[in-house]
């Protein structure tokens, strides 16, 4: 009953911005900004039908896939709580600020959505980073691998050095927004960066952790 309630609340959450695109759809511009680049450009643009009514129900379908996944998790004893209620609170509080927040800035708000958003990714994987290793093998949370499923040891140590991982890049990302000139690495958005290395570094590392143990232990 629990999870229904939590399922319902978050849902109707991720819907409360419908009522501003309502009252605000006739001032709207045909074609809406949606995304911005590392340097603050816009560079994609929804009709505003879809922009303003489409973009809650994306937050919806995602809120009910995460809140579904985890809430129904049957290993969901290991997860941390705090990384609980981040997973479970993140989606509806994303639509409540970043849909109102794009919804104004088509009508010519000044928002700096590029730092905003390098913010809120920075401070999320600063505080996962933190919390990662405190999780016991679930399905849901942490790095989930052959080797870390099969190897308490292997979870610990590979999600210990994940957190790291994420920790040290939500700092850069969370300066990256109010340090243009490193927002953009070879071209490439530091976010992307730190999002790659975030799962490949963790997945060798947990393979190589394997190996070694299969070498010692060829019986295994």
């Amino acid at each position: 009953m629990k999870n229904k309630r939590t399922i319902i609340l978050t849902s109707v959450m991720c819907m409360l911005p419908e009522i501003l695109s309502v009252i605000l759809y006739k001032r709207l511009p045909e074609q809406i900004a949606v995304h911005w680049n590392s340097a603050g450009e816009v560079d994609g643009y929804f009709p505003k039908a879809l922009a303003a009514f489409g973009m809650p129900v994306l937050f919806l379908l995602l809120n009910l896939y995460s809140n579904i996944r985890l809430l129904y998790d049957p290993r969901r004893e290991g997860h941390s709580k705090v990384l609980r209620a981040i997973s479970i609170w993140t989606v509806p509080l994303t639509s409540l600020i970043l849909v109102p927040a794009t919804l104004f800035i088509a009508l010519g708000a000044q928002i700096p959505i590029s730092a905003l958003s390098s913010s809120v990714v920075g401070i999320l994987l600063i505080v996962t980073g933190n919390y990662l290793p405190k999780s016991r093998r679930n399905y849901v949370m942490g790095v989930r691998l052959p080797w870390t499923f099969h190897d308490p040891d292997n979870w610990n140590k590979t999600n210990r050095m994940a957190g790291h991982i994420m920790v040290a890049g939500g700092v850069i990302i969370l300066l990256s927004g109010y340090l243009q000139q490193i927002a953009v690495l070879y071209g490439v958005s530091i976010i992307v960066v730190i999002t790659a290395l975030i799962i490949i570094i963790p997945f060798f590392y947990s393979f190589a952790l394997y190996k070694k143990e299969k070498d010692k232990n060829p019986l295994t």
